[in-house]
């Protein structure tokens, strides 16, 4: 038992080492992730796109301002102004047009501008004007054409009817020249061949900056005249409105076979209507005929011969 150092009974307890204690990870704390970011990292971002939030506009109460210009859109869509007028009147205008709102259009005015009209139906035209705005302005598109330093005159030409055609859509057009292996010790001519290129199309477009190199190739951007681009957008708006004056005339036809539809089922009503007033007048005729007025103009031998 003496060789048990520390050994006093059945009953003893063994003292544990003692602990340190670790405080939770705070917010504050970088080394602390969330369970939002242990989803992201095992499973990524959400597909499909991300929620936007509606940014308002000041309206109604939220405007700040004492005095206003206000104006309200006539029966022709045009806005027509209201005159000055105090923050409560411009209310009790709204409301009296049919309880409508009041949205400040522009509040660095002296006085600031607001607009009586209905929220929801502002909003509408706001983002259908926008949407016709982003299609007539149609960013122009980036197209390529390669060659060699080598290429003959017949596929020359052909890289330039390319070219042309796709400025003459309004786009801008990069031109390439490719180099193999050691042919890149000729970029000088492959300069001059863009240039030569720019020059042949000067009337129709102009070149950005000088050829630059992109690692065994050579390229430089040419860009439509404003000339050019002014053709395109004209182009592009008279097709949007033939496009529109063709709906029209599609609607135009429905509307005109509905309604011929209608006049021939209502003249239909009326004959038939016609037809059963006349059935019904001869048989009230034919119930107020006596046995004489049915006998008469027939002849009396006849009759005698009969009812004799």
């Amino acid at each position: 038992m003496s060789g048990f150092a520390g050994f006093t009974g059945r009953n003893t307890q063994i003292s544990s080492p003692p602990t340190t204690f670790i405080p939770p990870p705070s917010i504050e704390d970088h080394s602390f992730t969330s369970s939002t970011t242990l989803h992201l990292k095992r499973y990524g971002r959400p597909k499909g796109p991300l929620r936007t939030f509606e940014e308002k506009p000041t309206m109604n109460d939220e405007i700040e301002h004492d005095e206003l210009r206000v104006t309200t859109p006539n029966a022709k869509g045009k806005d027509e102004a209201l005159g000055i007028m105090s923050k409560a009147d411009a209310l009790a205008k709204a409301k009296e047009l049919g309880g409508l709102d009041l949205i400040l259009i522009n509040g660095n005015s002296d006085p600031p501008v607001c607009k009586i009209v209905d929220y929801s139906k502002w909003r509408y035209m706001k983002e259908k004007k926008a949407k016709e705005v982003k299609k007539n302005s149609k960013s122009s598109e980036l197209k390529e054409v390669k060659m060699s330093y080598k290429i003959d005159s017949h596929d020359y030409n052909v890289r330039v009817k390319a070219a042309t055609k796709f400025l003459m859509q309004g786009n801008r057009v990069k031109c390439t020249v490719m180099f193999k292996g050691r042919e890149i010790q000729h970029d000088k001519l492959g300069q001059e061949l863009l240039v030569k290129l720019s020059e042949d199309m000067q009337d129709i477009c102009t070149m950005e900056g000088r050829p630059k190199r992109e690692g065994r190739n050579l390229s430089a951007f040419m860009s439509p005249k404003a000339e050019v681009v002014k053709k395109v957008n004209e182009k592009r708006r008279a097709a949007d409105k033939a496009k529109k004056r063709s709906k029209q005339k599609d609607r135009e036809a429905v509307a005109e076979k509905k309604n011929k539809a209608v006049v021939a089922a209502e003249a239909q009503a009326a004959a038939k209507a016609e037809t059963e007033v006349k059935v019904s007048t001869l048989l009230d005729d034919e119930d107020d005929l006596s046995l004489d007025d049915l006998m008469a103009g027939t002849n009396d031998d006849v009759t005698e011969n009969l009812f004799g």
